[in-house]
Parts: C-alpha cells; structure tokens; sequence
C-alpha cells in the first residue's frame, strides 16, 4: 500500500482481464454484510407485518387489502431469506454484476412491498411504486443469474 496525500492508496489487481480497484474490492467486503442484515430485518419486519395481516380486524384494511398484505407479506419474507443467503455466500471478489443484482434486492423488495401495503391498507395505488420494485426485483435476478453464470 501507499500513502498519496494522506489517502492510502490501494494496489490495482487483475481478474479475468480486467482491473479493478481496491475500492470495488472494499465495497464487496461491505455489502454482503449489509445483505444479511437487511435480510434479517425484512424477515423480522415480514414477520411483523405477517401478524399484522392475520389479527388486525377487516376494517383496517381496503377491499381485499388482506389478501394483497398477505401476498406483499410472503414476498418481502422471501426476499429476506435469499438477502441472507446471498450474504452468507457471496464471495469477496463478487464483480459488479453480482453487487447490482444483490443491492437491486434489497431496493426492489422496499419498494414493491411498500406499495403493496400502502394499498392494501388504504385501498389507494401509490403511482408505479410497486410495478418499479417488481420490475428492480425479477432484472436483480437476472443479473444474479448472469453474474453466477459468469462466475461460474
């Protein structure tokens, strides 16, 4: 390692042709970590909203909002289970792909879920939150998928 201008400046390595900084190298170490615990916070808060959509009374929620909160509820736990595993066994030279795929996850379920509750509970569509985050959600996968084929 060496020291420019009181920064410390890592060393570039090589991986399939192509240079990467250490920067990316840093960023993969951190983000499987932040995968886990939001993995676990989507299922703790799934697990929640799971409760929620079992004994709250129909009044709470919008015609078929019960139903909706159900489905928006297994969605976000599923997510929350594969965030985890993801960050379990994500490796620590993870290419880009893979960082997007996981990282697109994590926003995808925020936004498809939130969407869904908030019409579930209150019965009014919130623009394309939910349509976007589904959408963030099935191309995540796809880059997944690329990225382990590539890694493969």
């Amino acid at each position: 390692m060496q020291e420019i201008a009181g920064h410390v400046a890592f060393p570039v390595f090589h991986y399939s042709g192509c240079a990467y900084t250490a920067e990316l190298m840093s960023f993969s170490l951190l983000l499987p970590r932040l995968w886990r615990i939001c993995g676990g916070l989507l299922a703790a808060t799934g697990t929640v909203m799971g409760a929620l959509t079992a004994h709250l009374p129909d009044s709470a929620f919008a015609a078929g909002g019960r139903v909706m909160a159900h489905s928006g509820m297994e969605m976000q736990m599923w997510q929350g289970i594969a965030l985890v595993a993801l960050g379990l066994t994500a490796k620590p030279q993870a290419g880009r792909i893979l960082l997007a795929g996981g990282c697109g996850l994590v926003l995808g379920t925020l936004l498809f879920c939130a969407g869904v509750y908030y019409t579930a509970f209150t019965g009014h569509h919130a623009a394309h939150v939910a349509p976007t985050g589904g959408s963030l959600l099935i191309l995540s996968w796809l880059l997944l998928s690329v990225g382990w084929i590539c890694r493969a």
